[in-house]
């Protein structure tokens, strides 16, 4: 129930709001969010605040180590699972996810009561989780150059995110692959710019469409460092 509530309350307020039920427009909104972050940063100490910062692996952070020291998020990145099994469950995602929500809010320790959320790299499907739908990876969307396909495609991997109760996706990918020596070059679209510029958007709108977080990534430059050396330099 504290998942379904968590993913879903979100729209169902867009929903009262679009039906009048609750009278706000989009400043106002903005007003209360704002007035709402500046009363609990006031109440705020350095360590929970520096703990907001932090992004903590699945495999290393707790449910527990969350209600001590109120982690902003959490991520699982390539090969982390719940309880390191790379067979969980739908069921055992979403009970992690519950358990990180539920530790995050509770203050009886000291944490600042925030909720956290918890992102991963579902750049082609959700592919960390048995039995997800597996996607053509961002090289094929490109060589397609179908930008409402890709969006299709996020929209559905967005839709089976959510479901394990996650928040966030580390996607769409902008990398320019200039270089094919670049080991990643499969997260990137294709060698023109345009191909990124195309996609992006409509990927974006598609997953937050359904109420997940999206990122575009990663650091400008990243598909066209020298030599193609993953993290290198990019020359200019």
């Amino acid at each position: 129930m504290a998942w379904f509530l968590r993913t879903h309350a979100g729209r169902f307020l867009v929903v009262l709001s679009a039906c009048g039920l609750i009278a706000c427009s989009e400043d106002r909104g903005q007003d209360v969010v704002d007035s709402r972050v500046a009363d609990l940063l006031s109440q705020m100490s350095i360590e929970q605040k520096v703990a907001q910062m932090i992004q903590g692996e699945i495999a290393h952070v707790t449910p527990d180590d969350m209600k001590r020291f109120g982690l902003g998020s959490v991520l699982n990145g390539g090969g982390s699972f719940p309880d390191k099994n790379k067979y969980a469950s739908l069921q055992d995602w979403v009970e992690l996810a519950d358990s990180y929500y539920l530790a995050s809010i509770d203050t009886s320790e000291g944490n600042a009561g925030i909720p956290t959320i918890w992102g991963t790299d579902a750049v082609h499907g959700h592919n960390n989780v048995i039995g997800a739908t597996i996607f053509p990876h961002n090289i094929a969307l490109g060589a397609a150059g179908d930008p409402e396909l890709a969006a299709a495609i996020a929209e559905a991997t967005a839709m089976e995110v959510i479901a394990t109760g996650v928040d966030w996706i580390f996607a769409p990918t902008v990398a320019v692959a200039l270089d094919p020596r670049w080991g990643r070059t499969f997260e990137s679209y294709g060698s023109e710019p345009a191909l990124p510029r195309d996609f992006a958007g409509g990927i974006v709108e598609a997953m937050q469409g359904v109420g997940i977080v999206a990122t575009a990534k990663h650091f400008l430059g990243d598909g066209c460092t020298s030599r193609g050396i993953d993290q290198g330099d990019t020359r200019l």
